[in-house]
């Protein structure tokens, strides 16, 4: 895999958006991936502007989701659903008909899920996912031991995550739900370019795990290693613990321009 070395959040969020956007100039209606949590938000940050600015066209565009809760509305507004129309397809000038995501409140779960994947294929698959990555190594809700063959399918949220996320439930806990709806690696290592931003410390141990260390279901995020076209954007200090920092450096420095990630 390709990793790039960046100075900051906002470094990456712009080299990304402007992957994004050379996709979009070649296939104007791209199916692109994209994550929820506070790390990508740079990128979408910085693809609005590029289409504010003239720089894309990004009205064909269409959207696929990674995860979702089980079980909350999709009118509820932290379901992944409503944080993706609010940071990516409201931003963009999308309407709701250029997204698809799982339904997490489908009565037979398993059939939801086994839809999402089938509505992914027959959309010609996902030409761009983008990725976050968790300090146990998690991608999507797949935590550490996913089978690195996985599906989507639903999973129970770790009493930790649920912890975590309880900020966004006015901090009770029993908000969270317990399950969410998660493409599996095998699903995701189906798109045709991965793209992993990764910033800060205390995502650096991680890092290394997903791109030195072996491919084990133990860091689910290191199955990227298999991927033909995976790129990993990590700003100075995500890319902390990696061994190899030096050569990643001088690769992306002397690569040609036209290549892109």
């Amino acid at each position: 895999m390709e990793v790039v070395i960046v100075p900051d959040a906002a470094a990456g969020g712009e080299l990304i958006a402007e992957a994004m956007a050379d996709l979009l100039r070649r296939k104007p209606d791209a199916l692109l991936g994209v994550a929820t949590g506070s790390t990508p938000l740079p990128i979408y940050e910085a693809l609005a502007a590029k289409m504010r600015a003239g720089a894309v066209d990004v009205s064909r565009a269409r959207i696929a989701q990674l995860d979702e809760y089980v079980g909350l509305p999709a009118e509820h507004p932290e379901s992944y659903r409503s944080v993706l129309r609010r940071q990516v397809l409201e931003p963009l000038g999308l309407k709701a008909g250029a997204f698809m995501g799982p339904d997490g409140t489908a009565s037979d779960v398993r059939a939801a899920c086994e839809a999402y994947d089938r509505a992914l294929e027959e959309a010609g698959g996902v030409d761009l996912q983008l990725l976050g990555i968790g300090t146990d190594g998690h991608i999507g809700f797949n935590e550490p031991c996913s089978s690195l063959a996985s599906r989507t399918r639903i999973k129970t949220l770790t009493e930790q995550t649920r912890v975590d996320n309880a900020r966004f439930f006015d901090g009770d806990i029993e908000q969270v739900p317990h399950h969410v709806i998660t493409q599996g690696i095998g699903t995701i290592l189906q798109a045709r370019h991965l793209v992993l931003l990764a910033t800060g410390e205390g995502k650096a141990e991680a890092v290394a795990a997903t791109v030195e260390g072996p491919v084990s279901a133990v860091c689910p995020a290191s199955a990227l290693q298999l991927h033909p076209h995976a790129t990993v954007v990590v700003d100075e200090a995500a890319a902390s613990e990696l061994k190899l920092a030096d050569y990643f450096r001088h690769t992306y420095a002397n690569k040609p321009d036209w290549q892109g990630i």
